[in-house]
């Protein structure tokens, strides 16, 4: 620890009483005055050495009105944001209805059957291509097949769930 930080230290358990009032007229509230005199504490365990501060209270009161100055435009911005009119009575649920979510499970159903009657090699490069997040390379390598044939299972086995899943929602 730096002896400028060593002396502020010492200096704002001295002064602690008179900055928290001094913070306290600023900021309108004991506890935003407590935070400030806090952030002080913080903030004078960083400084260093050089430059040497020469008049290490003059440097602690500075701090702290700069400190709790800018806890008061923090302060306004929010309640400014917050008080600019009434909460509306509903609010937006992130939730999809009781409908959305039974709807979405019966077209899972249709895809998983879909996916069931689809030939085993055919299944096999959807679930890589679509779950998996393979490339079309990387799936013909490894199953021993032309990009041609991958992309010909891969639209058959489209054109099948589509099928599928627009006979389920009728």
């Amino acid at each position: 620890m730096s002896t400028n930080a060593v002396v502020l230290a010492r200096l704002l358990l001295a002064e602690r009483p008179s900055l928290l009032r001094l913070a306290q007229r600023i900021v309108g509230n004991v506890s935003a005055a407590e935070d400030v005199t806090q952030s002080i504490w913080f903030r004078i365990q960083r400084i260093e050495d050089d430059p040497p501060i020469l008049n290490k209270r003059a440097f602690l009161y500075k701090l702290a009105v700069n400190l709790a100055s800018d806890r008061a435009r923090t302060d306004q911005r929010y309640n400014a944001l917050f008080e600019a009119g009434e909460l509306p009575q509903q609010v937006a649920d992130n939730q999809p209805s009781p409908e959305k979510a039974l709807l979405d499970r019966e077209h899972l159903g249709a895809m998983m059957t879909a996916l069931d009657e689809l030939p085993q090699r055919v299944r096999q490069v959807f679930i890589m291509r679509k779950f998996d997040e393979m490339p079309v390379n990387d799936i013909a390598e490894r199953l021993g097949l032309s990009r041609s044939a991958v992309a010909k299972m891969m639209q058959r086995a489209l054109l099948h769930c589509d099928a599928r899943l627009h006979a389920a929602v009728e």
